[in-house]
């Protein structure tokens, strides 16, 4: 069996490898991003379910001695580990599975078997990187910075993963907090007073509850839904697009993402609070629309709901709920979801459509 090597990204100009959760051309390409060349045979939800599916085809191209990634997330490190232990990473291929889609698509579901195992895990990764390192595109905006400042991470955890991954109780100290953090406010979206509305045609989903709640708890009423909009106590509200549009999704079609900055023009017509409705570009991982956002850095805004401030709108829950419905409703007027939208239909799409 073919012995495997890390290698930071920037050397994957000059040696070919398998480039996980990332693209380059010097090399094969695992990777969920939108518009990646992964071979069609291995195109999963997730970067690391396609590592996982290439081990088993065994794919042709993975005879490559290197392996690389341009950024350090949960997804990509377990790609990247996958291939750098084939064996154990196949026997663990469901949890592994699991882990990679609560890092990147923040969904919950504590009826899967393997679930707590698994938010064990991702939890542990993310205080270990908190602490260790720093938070996610906490780097620099540039992404060439996040590239070379993300090797770090990368030999610390592929080192240190394997253990953990035995028996995460061994670190129980480091991945209690945040799960305890997680459970609570599962809970909460449970509660009988958590409402939520379904749009399926429109792919959104409203949640109304009392108070923020960490993503991987939020999201978990979400499967199978791309936008949320959620509506907390006092008229306090943030509506935004998952990154299961941002990637090529395999498992479901998709609705394009359509700008949020002209619904943010009309909410700001009737604002009268004296903050501001502010959208985040289309193109980011997840864009927000929410009151004050623009201050908010990418670190900020990729963190969860609790940890910044979500200001009261003067615009009443019901007609907040109505403007955001009736928005989707005109703009997705004769459009019909796919798989694998491509950035250029996306654009294109909104200049015919209007921002």
């Amino acid at each position: 069996m073919i012995k495997r090597q890390f290698i930071p990204f920037g050397d994957v100009k000059e040696k070919k490898a398998i480039i996980v959760d990332s693209m380059h051309p010097n090399g094969l390409v695992l990777s969920h991003w939108r518009g990646a060349p992964t071979p069609a045979e291995v195109r999963d939800d997730t970067s690391a379910a396609m590592v996982l599916h290439a081990l088993r085809l065994n794919l042709p191209g993975l005879d490559l001695p290197y392996v690389t990634a341009n950024h350090f997330d949960i997804d990509g490190f377990v790609g990247v580990w996958s291939l750098l232990n084939p064996e154990p990473a196949l026997e663990n291929e469901e949890l592994l599975r699991l882990m990679a889609h609560i890092g990147d698509f923040r969904e919950l579901d504590l009826n899967h078997p393997l679930a707590g195992e698994a938010l064990k895990l991702v939890c542990w990764l993310n205080t270990r990187e908190r602490d260790m390192f720093y938070a996610p595109f906490a780097a620099d905006e540039s992404e060439e910075k996040e590239a070379k400042r993300c090797v770090d991470k990368f030999r610390y955890f592929l080192r240190e993963f394997g253990r953990v991954l035995q028996d995460p109780d061994w670190e129980k100290p480091v991945w209690e907090e945040e799960v305890a953090d997680v459970l609570i406010g599962y809970r909460d979206m449970y509660k009988p007073d958590t409402k939520l509305q379904r749009f399926p045609d429109l792919g959104l989903i409203v949640i109304e509850t009392q108070k923020p709640v960490h993503y991987y708890a939020l999201f978990s009423r979400t499967i199978g839904f791309d936008i949320v909009l959620t509506c907390y106590e006092g008229n306090r509200y943030e509506l935004e697009y998952k990154y299961t549009t941002w990637v090529d999704f395999a498992s479901r079609p998709t609705l394009p993402r359509i700008s949020l900055k002209p619904l943010a023009a009309q909410l700001n017509s009737l604002e009268t609070s004296g903050y501001t409705w502010t959208a985040d570009s289309l193109t980011e991982t997840g864009p927000l629309l929410r009151l004050e956002g623009k201050d908010l850095s990418r670190m900020e805004r990729y963190d969860h709901p609790t940890t910044r401030e979500i200001h009261t709108s003067s615009i009443p829950a019901e007609e907040m709920k109505q403007l955001v419905v009736d928005y989707f409703r005109e703009k997705y007027a004769g459009i019909a979801p796919k798989r694998y939208w491509s950035w250029e239909e996306v654009k294109e799409l909104n200049k015919t459509i209007g921002r």
